[in-house]
């Protein structure tokens, strides 16, 4: 894809997220695109969001999961860029009305003390590399239209980032089995879904590693202090208005995240 396309297609995204609208699937319109057109749009994207004033804080991972991977028809996760417009902090409220057609999920986040780059980095590396970790919710948000996604529509568009929200309590991953570590899920009360972070690449530190390594080959490091969001340990859960959402990781806390408002789809 030449670079006009490029640009086109990043400036329709951004353009997308700022107007909370959403667009045809970059596929359906493109069949030949590849992975890589799909992270160039990316970097196109999150270019105009760096221009508008926000500042690159972290990187997602996300499609860790088989059955989601089946899905897109891949094998390996994806990666998104974070920014500082889409951090909110636990208990804060989430207002709708700045999504499209938000789902939640909930996962582990690491961030880190030490910059880290790959290739060659293992598990090992990303725990000492860690500050500490916190459950969290990611709000993914896609710019797609009704979600019809595959996955070089959900890279282009960020890995279907939308914002995410930080639980208080620190954990040392040292001290702390985030691979066996369990996650309750609960919506308004009630039990909507339990997980474990083997199911996340075997290990949320593995997935982290992936990440460090694949960016590493592209020449992008992980900064000291920023946050990496290790991709789901929940199915996605579509929010609405008065929505109340508890994740527990059993041997380090809770994230809590409400929602108020409407979305834009």
């Amino acid at each position: 894809m030449n670079e006009e396309k490029i640009r086109q297609y990043g400036d329709e995204l951004f353009d997308a997220w700022r107007e909370r609208r959403t667009v045809a699937p970059l596929l359906e319109r493109e069949p030949d695109i590849t992975l890589d057109d799909a992270y160039r749009i990316q970097l196109r994207y999150i270019e105009r969001r760096v221009q508008a004033g926000e500042k690159i804080v972290g990187k997602k991972i996300g499609v860790t999961s088989k059955p989601v991977q089946d899905f897109l028809g891949v094998f390996q996760p994806d990666f998104g860029q974070l920014t500082s417009g889409m951090v909110y902090q636990e208990g804060d409220v989430i207002d709708l009305g700045t999504l499209i057609q938000p789902k939640a999920e909930a996962e582990l986040a690491f961030v880190l003390k030490h910059d880290l780059q790959g290739p060659g980095v293992t598990a090992m590396d990303v725990i000492r590399a860690t500050d500490y970790v916190v459950p969290c919710f990611e709000i993914v948000d896609s710019r797609i239209t009704d979600w019809k996604i595959r996955i070089q529509d959900t890279v282009a568009d960020n890995a279907s980032c939308g914002v995410y929200v930080l639980g208080k309590t620190k954990g040392d991953p040292r001290k702390l089995d985030i691979t066996l570590a369990g996650m309750v899920l609960e919506k308004n009360g009630e039990l909507h879904s339990t997980g474990v972070g083997a199911a996340v690449q075997g290990s949320p530190a593995n997935a982290v590693a992936w990440l460090a390594n694949t960016l590493g080959e592209l020449g992008i490091p992980f900064k000291a202090g920023e946050v990496i969001l290790s991709g789901s340990q929940s199915p996605l859960v579509p929010v609405v208005d008065g929505d109340e959402l508890v994740c527990t990781v059993g041997g380090l806390g809770s994230c809590r995240v409400k929602f108020a408002g409407r979305s834009a789809v």
